[in-house]
C-alpha cells in the first residue's frame, strides 16, 4: 500500500595441492554474519568448524570459504566423505595426502614412510592396532612439511562420515600441530553422527583455535532471494511464507518445494498446504514406516491441528496419544519434552515444520476429512473449530459457511486478519451458488483483511477475482479500492482504472466519496500536486459527510490535513481538530493514514518530541494489536523519526531496522523504510550503508513514479554523502530536492529537514551567495509556522557562511547560540553537529584551550548520541588540534569515562600528569583508559571508536611520549605521582 543455500548433491571433488585454479564459490544467500565471523577466524589464522542439518547450507559456505581464503595457503587438502564409504578404513587420508605424500615422503623416517605408503595404497596389513604409533607420527610430519613450506589449508566437507581411522590419525595430529600455519575449514552435519562419535570429537576439542559456527535457517526474505535466483519467480508473498514456514528456513527444503510449486498445474488456493515433493517427503518420513498404523494416524491428526497437544489428541479419539507420540520422538519425528518450547503442558510439535507438511500431503483426501472431523469437535477454539468443519466438509453448506463467515468475524476482532482472511475464503468458497453477492461480500473482506494483514498478493487476487463477476456497484468500487491500495506508491502503474471506479461509482456520494479519496492520492504521488491533492480531500469528505459515511470523511479530512501541514497552510490546525473530533472510528484512529497519523505529524513538526513520542508509541502498540502489518511498518519509522531527533541514535538505528524487515518481509513501503534507515545509518551506524540505502529508496521512488517520496530520498542520499564527507555530491542531490519540493507546494521546511544539509555544503563547497539564499528563504517560511528548530539549524549553516567571510568570532557566537537552542529543544543530535562546528572552527585558532575545551564537549555529545559516524568525523580535527596544542596550556582531566567492570589503578587515576599535557583530547582520553587497565577493543566500545583507531592513537601517544608501550604510559603516571 501505501504510501506514508542450498545443499545440493555432491560427488566426490577432486583433490587440489596449491592455489585453487579457476574455483570459483557459490554465490550465498542471507550469510552475511555467519562469513564475516568465518572470516575473521580464519583471517587470524584458525580453524572453522560449520554444522547443521542436512540441506541448510554448510556446503555451499564452506565451498565460498575455501575459494575465498585457498589463494592465501601454499597448499590445500581437500576431502568430502559419504556414508556409504565410511567404513573404509584410511579413505579419507587417501583423499588429503595421496596426491601430496610423494612431495614429502623423502623427509619421512623408514618406518614411517612405510606405514603411510600401506595405508594409503591398500598393500600389506596396514591398521592402527598393528602400525599404531608409526602411522600417527607420519601423518603429523607430513603436515609439518607441509606447513614448513608454506601455509596449509585443510578443507573438509560431511566430517560426520570420516572413516574412524582417518579421524582419529587427524585428530592426534590435529593435538601438535599449534604454531603451525595448518587452519582446517570444515562442515558436519549435525544428527547422523554414527556409532555415537561426536562430529567434532577430533577437531574442536583438540585443536583451541577453532570457532564452532552452526549455519542457522534463512530468514523469509533470503528463501525469497533464493527461489528468485534459482528461477522460482512471480510467487505470491503468502505463498513465500507458506515455503519458508514449512522448510524450517531450510535452502533445500525451500528450493524443492519452490519446483513442486512450478510443476505443480494447479496451484494451491489460499489456505490450502503446499505441495510437498516426493522426494522430500522420503527424506523426512523414512522413519515412518516403524510406527503402527494407528500411531500414524494420530500423527496425521496431529500434523492437521494448529496447536497440536496431548488433551487434543485424546478429545479428537486418539487413544493411546501418549505411547504413539512417544514412539514418535524416540524415532525423530517428533520434538522431546524439554525441546518444547512455548510452556503449553502436552504441547506436540514436530521435530521439522516439513514432517508435519509431509504427512499432511501423503494422506488421501479421505484420511485428511477425517482428521479434520475429529478436530471439529475436539477443538477448543471456535475459530479453530470451524476451520476444521470447513475442511471436513466438501462442496457447499450455507450453515458452514456462516460459521465460517461468523469465525473471520471474531478472528479479525482478536487482531488476525491473516487468519480472518483465510476463513472469509473458506467461507465464500463453501457458499451455494445461488447466493452470489453473498460469496462477493465474503470474498471481499477477506480481501479488506488480507490488505490490513500486509498479504498485498492476495488481497489484489481475490480482489480481482471478484472484480470479474460482481455487478453491485459498492461491491465493485470497494473492490478496486483494494487493487489501488495494493498498488501502493506506484499509483502510475493503474491509472487507467479511475475511469472505470467512477464509472462505477455513479452519483451515490458515498461510492463517490471513496473514488475522491483515492484521487487525493493520485494527485499527490502521480501527479505530484499537493494542493489538488487536498481539494479531492476536502471534497471527498463533503460526500462523505453528506452520505453519513464517517470512516471515509474521518480519512478525508485526515488526509487534508496532512496537506495543510506539508504545504504551511494557515487552516491546518482547524482541519487536524475535525479529523480528532467525535465520534471516531477505532480503526481509522490508528490507520497510519488516519488522524493520530496526522497529529503525530504536527507535532514532530512543531518540535513537541514528547508528545510526538507519546503519540506514536500508543498508535504503534494498537496497530500490533489489531495486526495492521502496513500501519506497523510506517509508525515504527515514525518511532524511530522521533527517537533520531531527540539524539538517540542507536535506538533510532534498532527500530528503522526493524521497520525496513517488516517492510521487506511484507512488499509494504520498502522504498519509504530504505530512506529512514539511510538517515538512521548516517546517524548511529555507518556511512557507506546509509549511502546503498538512500540509493536503493531513490530508485525506487523513481520506478513508482512518487514525487513526495523521490523528494525524501534524495535527501537522505544527500545527507548520506554529507555524513560520508562528499560535500559536492551532497550539494547536487539536495539542490534537487529544492527543486523537487517547490514543484509539489511544499513549503515547511520541518518536513525534510534538509534545508541545512544543503547550505552547509555549498557553504563549504564556495557557493557562499546560494548558501545565503537558501538560508534566507528557510528562515521566512520556519518563522511564519514557528519552527524553533529549524531557525537554530540555519543558524549554525549561516555560522559557516559568515566564517568564510573570516568572521570567525561571529560564527562562534552564532553556533554556541544555535547549539543551546537545540539542545533545550531537545535534538541531541543537532546540538552535537553545531558542537561539532565549533570544534571545526576553534581548531585552527591560536587559543588551544578553547580548542581543546570544544572538542571534548563534542566528543561527549556525540557520544552520548552514539553518534558513530559524527564521531569518526570528528576524529579527522585530530590531526588540527593535536598540531594547536601547546604543552604549556592547562589540561582538563586525563581521566575519561570508566569501562564497565575494570577499576582505576591506584593511584594513577584522576588528574592528568604534567607530560601527558602535550597530548590531543582523544590521545588523552585513550591514555587515560589504559590507565584503568581497559583492552584496545573496550577503549573502541567506550569511545565509539574502531579498534584500529585506537591503535593509531596508541601510535601517536608513543611518539609523542617517548615510549614503547601501555606499559610505559602507567610507569611515566606512576613516576610522575610519586616524583
Amino acid at each position: 500500500m501505501r504510501r506514508d543455500p542450498e545443499e545440493p548433491a555432491r560427488s566426490r571433488p577432486e583433490q587440489v595441492t596449491g592455489r585453487f585454479g579457476g574455483l570459483v564459490a557459490d554465490r550465498v544467500t542471507g550469510r552475511d554474519d555467519l562469513l564475516a565471523r568465518a572470516r575473521g577466524q580464519l583471517s587470524r589464522g584458525g580453524s572453522v568448524l560449520l554444522h547443521g542439518p542436512a540441506g541448510i547450507g554448510k556446503s555451499t559456505v564452506l565451498r565460498t570459504l575455501a575459494a575465498e581464503y585457498a589463494g592465501t595457503a601454499r597448499t590445500v587438502l581437500r576431502c568430502a566423505a559419504t556414508e556409504s564409504e565410511s567404513h573404509l578404513p584410511f579413505l579419507t587420508l587417501v583423499d588429503l595426502l595421496g596426491l601430496v605424500v610423494d612431495e614429502v615422503s623423502g623427509q619421512l623416517p623408514a618406518p614411517q614412510r612405510a606405514a603411510l605408503e600401506a595405508a594409503l595404497t591398500g598393500r600389506g596389513d596396514s591398521s592402527l592396532h598393528h602400525d599404531g604409533l608409526a602411522l600417527r607420527l607420519a601423518v603429523l610430519s607430513v603436515l609439518r612439511a607441509l606447513a614448513a613450506r608454506g601455509p596449509v589449508l585443510l578443507v573438509a566437507d560431511d566430517l560426520q562420515w570420516l572413516d574412524a581411522a582417518s579421524a582419529e590419525l587427524l585428530g592426534f595430529a590435529a593435538r601438535r600441530l599449534g604454531g603451525m600455519p595448518v587452519r582446517m575449514l570444515c562442515a558436519a552435519r549435525t544428527g547422523t553422527e554414527p556409532q555415537g562419535q561426536s562430529y567434532d570429537r577430533y577437531l574442536r576439542a583438540s585443536l583451541p583455535e577453532t570457532l564452532t559456527l552452526r549455519v542457522p535457517p534463512l530468514s523469509r526474505t533470503g528463501i525469497s532471494e533464493l527461489l528468485t535466483r534459482r528461477g522460482y519467480t512471480g510467487l505470491p508473498r503468502s505463498t513465500v511464507r507458506d515455503i519458508h514456514r514449512t522448510s524450517g528456513g531450510n535452502p533445500l527444503f525451500a528450493l524443492e518445494l519452490g519446483r513442486a510449486l512450478a510443476e505443480s498445474p494447479t496451484p494451491p488456493r489460499p489456505g490450502e498446504p503446499l505441495p510437498v515433493p516426493t522426494s522430500l517427503r522420503a527424506l523426512v518420513l523414512s522413519r515412518l514406516g516403524m510406527l503402527s498404523t494407528e500411531a500414524r494416524r494420530t500423527l496425521l491428526v496431529a500434523s492437521a491441528g494448529a496447536r497440536p497437544t496431548l488433551q487434543l489428541l485424546h478429545a479428537a479419539g486418539r487413544n493411546d496419544a501418549e505411547a504413539e507420540t512417544a514412539r514418535a520422538a524416540r524415532l525423530g519425528l517428533l520434538a522431546t519434552d524439554r525441546e518444547t518450547s512455548g510452556g503449553q503442558e502436552g504441547a506436540i510439535r514436530f521435530a521439522h515444520p516439513l514432517i508435519s507438511a509431509a504427512l499432511y500431503a501423503q494422506a488421501s483426501p479421505q484420511e485428511r476429512r477425517a482428521a479434520h472431523a475429529a478436530l471439529s469437535t475436539a477443538a477448543s477454539d471456535p475459530i479453530e473449530r470451524a476451520r476444521h468443519l470447513a475442511l471436513a466438509t466438501p462442496g457447499t453448506d450455507q450453515q458452514v459457511a456462516d460459521r465460517l463467515s461468523e469465525a473471520a468475524a471474531l478472528a479479525r476482532d482478536r487482531g488476525a486478519p491473516s487468519v480472518a482472511a483465510q476463513l472469509g475464503l473458506l467461507a465464500a468458497r463453501h457458499t451455494p451458488p445461488d447466493a452470489v453477492q453473498e460469496a462477493d461480500e465474503r470474498r471481499l473482506r477477506a480481501a479488506e483483511d488480507a490488505l490490513t494483514s500486509g498479504e498485498q498478493d492476495l488481497a489484489r487476487e481475490v480482489a480481482r477475482e471478484v472484480l470479474d463477476r460482481a455487478t453491485d456497484p459498492e461491491i465493485r468500487v470497494r473492490a478496486w479500492t483494494v487493487v489501488i491500495d495494493t498498488a501502493g506508491h506506484a499509483m502510475a502503474g493503474i491509472d487507467a482504472v479511475f475511469p472505470q471506479v467512477l464509472a462505477d461509482a455513479g452519483d451515490d456520494p458515498r461510492l463517490l466519496a471513496l473514488v475522491r479519496y483515492q484521487l487525493a492520492w493520485r494527485a499527490l504521488l502521480v501527479e505530484g500536486a499537493m494542493d489538488k491533492g487536498r481539494a479531492e480531500a476536502a471534497r471527498a469528505a463533503r460526500l462523505a459527510a453528506q452520505a453519513a459515511d464517517r470512516r471515509t470523511e474521518l480519512m478525508a479530512l485526515a488526509f487534508q490535513a496532512q496537506m495543510e501541514t506539508l504545504m504551511g497552510h494557515p487552516g491546518a490546525p482547524a482541519t487536524l481538530e475535525r479529523a480528532l473530533s467525535e465520534p471516531q472510528d477505532p480503526a481509522v484512529a490508528c490507520d497510519h493514514n488516519g488522524a493520530g497519523a496526522a497529529r503525530f505529524r504536527w507535532q514532530i513538526m512543531s518540535d513537541r518530541l514528547t508528545e510526538a513520542r507519546t503519540t506514536i508509541t500508543g498508535l504503534l502498540r494498537e496497530v500490533r494489536r489489531r495486526g495492521m502489518a502496513e500501519s506497523e511498518v510506517h509508525f515504527l519509522r515514525g518511532l524511530a523519526e522521533t527517537e533520531l531527533r531527540s539524539g538517540h541514535c542507536g535506538r533510532a538505528l534498532e527500530l528503522a531496522h526493524e521497520s525496513l524487515r517488516l517492510a521487506r518481509d511484507t512488499g509494504i513501503g520498502e522504498g519509504a523504510a530504505a530512506m529512514f534507515a539511510s538517515l538512521a545509518e548516517a546517524a548511529g551506524g555507518d556511512a557507506e550503508r546509509a549511502l546503498a540505502l538512500a540509493g536503493e529508496a531513490v530508485r525506487r521512488a523513481e520506478e513508482d513514479g512518487d514525487l513526495m517520496y523521490q523528494s525524501r530520498a534524495l535527501a537522505a542520499l544527500g545527507h548520506a554523502h554529507l555524513v560520508a564527507g562528499d560535500d559536492t555530491a551532497a550539494a547536487q542531490a539536495l539542490r534537487r530536492v529544492r527543486e523537487l519540493e517547490h514543484r509539489l507546494g511544499v513549503s515547511d521546511p520541518a518536513r525534510g529537514r534538509w534545508h541545512g544539509d544543503l547550505a552547509e555544503a555549498l557553504a563549504r563547497t564556495g557557493g557562499l551567495a546560494e548558501a545565503q539564499d537558501v538560508i534566507d528563504a528557510t528562515r521566512v517560511h520556519a518563522a511564519r509556522l514557528g519552527r524553533e528548530s529549524v531557525l537554530a539549524v540555519m543558524d549554525r549553516a549561516e555560522a559557516l557562511v559568515v566564517a568564510a567571510h573570516g568572521e570567525a568570532e561571529a560564527a562562534a557566537l552564532l553556533l554556541a547560540a544555535a547549539a543551546d537552542r537545540l539542545g533545550r529543544l531537545g535534538y541531541g543530535l543537532e546540538e552535537a553537529r553545531a558542537a561539532l562546528e565549533l570544534a571545526r572552527l576553534r581548531a585552527v585558532a591560536p587559543d588551544t584551550v578553547a580548542a581543546r575545551s570544544a572538542y571534548d564537549e563534542t566528543a561527549r555529545l556525540l557520544r552520548r548520541c552514539k553518534a558513530r559516524p559524527w564521531l569518526r568525523r570528528l576524529e579527522a580535527l585530530e590531526g588540527v588540534s593535536s598540531a594547536a596544542t601547546s604543552p604549556a596550556a592547562p589540561s582538563p582531566t586525563l581521566v575519561g569515562p570508566a569501562v564497565t567492570g575494570r577499576q582505576p589503578r591506584p593511584g594513577l587515576a584522576g588528574s592528568a600528569p604534567p607530560a601527558l599535557d602535550t597530548l590531543a583530547a582523544t590521545e588523552r582520553q585513550v591514555a587515560a583508559l589504559v590507565l584503568e587497565g581497559a583492552t584496545n577493543r573496550e577503549i573502541a566500545a567506550r569511545l565509539f571508536i574502531s579498534v584500529k583507531t585506537v591503535e593509531a592513537t596508541l601510535t601517536r601517544v608513543y611518539r609523542k611520549l617517548g615510549i614503547r608501550s601501555r606499559v610505559d604510559i602507567v610507569r611515566l603516571a606512576a613516576g610522575q605521582r610519586t616524583g
